[in-house]
């Protein structure tokens, strides 16, 4: 993973902890465990990244709730 990618990942975690008020550890775990992280944020760089912040968090919540990481 390149440092951009890596600066990405990390936004995102800190920014669900903040939307969801949940610890980053507990975030990252969750995004972790559940492939989300492998499996669609760090693939889906180049496009996610290109998306507001208020549109990224709604996407990544939605997709956790898909995922059975939300309830």
């Amino acid at each position: 993973m390149d440092s951009k990618t890596l600066e990405f990942v990390t936004y995102c975690i800190s920014k669900l902890a903040q939307v969801l008020k949940l610890s980053q550890r507990e975030v990252y775990r969750r995004l972790k465990e559940s492939g989300i992280l492998d499996g669609y944020i760090i693939p889906s760089y180049d496009v996610l990244h290109t998306f507001s912040s208020r549109y990224l968090m709604e996407d990544l919540t939605d997709y956790m709730r898909e995922k059975g990481v939300l309830s």
